[in-house]
This record gives C-alpha cells, structure tokens and sequence, in this order.
C-alpha cells in the first residue's frame, strides 16, 4: 500500500521492477537412415551391439544416435525397437530433450517414438554413457514404416545452454495532489469561462441567506476550502453560525463539521447559550457537548442566565434548558 505524502502528492513506494527469466537453447538435428533392414535386424543387444549413426553436433557438443533392433535375450523388451542419444566426448554434464521420429520415404515425420522420462530435459555425461531410450513396437514399425526395406529415423536435439534473468526497473513518478479545487476557485474569482453566475440578493433570491454566506458557501463547494476573507472575532463567529445552519440545509456534512470545530473552540458568555440552541437545532452533537463543558465551569452557569442568549434559550427550547439543568445544576 503507497501513503501519501505530507503535501498529499502520490509516489508509487520508490520504483518497481520485473524479471524475466529465460533459457538459452539450441536446437538441432540428424536422420539415420537404414538400409537392408531385413538383414541388420539380427544384431543383438545382449551382446552390445547396435546401429550407430555418424557423429554430429548441436550447441557445442558432439552426440550420436544408437538404434537396437532386436533385443531377443532382454525380457520384457524383446518387441521393441529402441533409439537412444549418446554425448561424445565433453568434460560436462549437458542438459539436453531429445525426441525420435520415424520418416516416410518422402522424408517427413510419421509418427515420434515413445519416451521413457516425457517430455522434459534428460541429463548427458560421457563419462557415465548415461542416455535414456526412446521406442517403438517392432510389429508397428515393420507393418507402417519400413519401405523398400529401408528405415529413417530423425531425432531432433535441443541442449539448454544457461539460464539468463534479465532484470528492468521501473521508475516511479511523483503525481502531484489534486489541484481541481484552485482552477474552480479560479473560475468563481475571475468569472472567465463559467456558465452559471449567481446574483444573489438582487436577480436570485435565496430565502434566509445573505449574500455573503452563499458566496463564502459556493467558494467552499468550488475549492473545499473556507474564504479567506471571513473575519475575525465576532463577525468570523456569526458567518461561521450562518454557515453551519447553510451546510445543514443543503447536506455539506464536511463544511458543517468545520464549523462546529471553529465555534466549539470560540465559546465565552455571550455566545453560549445561543450556540447550545443553534447546536440542538441542526443536530450538532460535538458542538453541543462543548457547550456543556463550559456551563459546568464555576460561575459560567450563573453568569450566562442573565443574558439575552439565555432567555432565547428559554422561550425557544424549554426541554434544552432542561437537559442543560440536569447536566449542569448541582
């Protein structure tokens, strides 16, 4: 999860990256072809003997094919035909997949032979022979493949060189705060490119506003911000009640909570008892509390019942004045 920075502008956690991991391989491949197979069939495993191809070489290594055509003295394989992939000569271990076809006579596959470990890399090392068979029925060989007494087999060679991982960082960009808010305050300042103009107090009329709070009100729903030029003292607390009453009309639950901040923080004697009603009126209860506080101060209580607020508070909300009396009264 990224977090926004102090001036809200966005970066993506210092940058990314990707791997991409990759083999090197190279590919390859050789047919042997035998001729007189009628005749050379007779060569017997059991004794070691098979049909080797020429030598050929795929990724820097020397290999070889080996064909067995008739292992009658190994049970259990003695209908098979079997071919298999020998490395020469080399000090390494090689990675390798090697798979055997069966040509027609026109030179194109027929059908691959049966591999004993899959489709996967076998492991070649010269010192050990090691190889593992591919084969074929010799009753499906014999009936489908041989032609004029002639066999083809291809084996196609992949070796696996080295592994690469290629790695690519990805810069991050710092995407700045939102500024949608300072070009409508620039449209509400300047009046350039705006469709709507309101004229309040001589062409619109908007019942129980001044002009002022529904100017300072339009600036807050263009820039989410409050008006600069809201006064101070006693004039900045009666545009902030009028404010808190507008935002409750029309359902800005973010302006109406800053102004309950704002008047919570500015409470005294003369303005107490007022605040408490213009907090039960529209539903305030953070500014309500805030004037409970201060009523249970010593002597604010005594204090505040004589002033005109008071008996506003009295006449207009008589179940307040209770609340407050049981809140506060010793």
């Amino acid at each position: 999860m990224s977090t926004a920075s102090p001036d809200d502008s966005t970066a993506v956690g210092g940058g990314g990256g990707t791997s991409t991991v990759s083999v090197e391989t190279v590919t390859g491949w050789h047919v042997l072809k035998v001729e007189r197979y009628s005749q050379l069939k007779g060569v017997g495993i059991g004794n070691g003997e098979h049909i080797k191809s020429g030598t050929f070489s795929v990724g820097g290594h020397r290999w070889h094919i080996r064909i067995f055509l008739n292992c009658v003295d190994q049970p259990g394989i003695a209908d098979w035909v079997f071919a298999g992939l020998y490395l020469g000569s080399s000090s390494n271990v090689v990675k390798a997949w090697p798979t055997f076809s069966v040509l027609n006579p026109d030179g194109k596959p027929a059908r691959r032979l049966t591999s004993s470990t899959g489709m996967q890399a076998r492991t070649f090392s010269s010192s050990s022979l090691s190889c593992t068979y591919d084969c074929i029925k010799r009753a499906e060989l014999e009936s489908s493949y041989i032609k004029d007494d002639s066999l083809q087999i291809r084996c196609d060679v992949t070796v696996f060189k080295e592994i690469r991982v290629e790695t690519a960082t990805v810069e991050s960009l710092t995407v700045p705060p939102p500024d949608l808010h300072h070009h409508l305050g620039d449209l509400l300042a300047s009046d350039i490119g705006g469709d709507v103009t309101f004229e309040v107090g001589d062409q619109i009329r908007i019942d129980d506003m001044e002009p002022r709070v529904f100017k300072a009100m339009l600036h807050f729903i263009y820039t989410d911000m409050m008006l600069p030029e809201i006064g101070a003292g006693e004039d900045r607390i009666i545009m902030h009640q009028h404010l808190l009453v507008a935002a409750d009309r029309y359902n800005m639950e973010r302006l109406k909570l800053i102004c309950e901040d704002v008047l919570g923080k500015c409470i005294d004697k003369d303005i107490a008892a007022t605040t408490l009603v213009l907090a039960e009126q529209h539903g305030c209860p953070g500014l309500k509390e805030a004037c409970f506080r201060f009523f249970r101060r010593p002597g604010n209580l005594r204090t505040v019942m004589a002033s005109d607020g008071f008996q506003h508070l009295k006449n207009s909300c008589p179940s307040l004045l209770e609340e407050l009396l049981a809140k506060v009264a010793p």
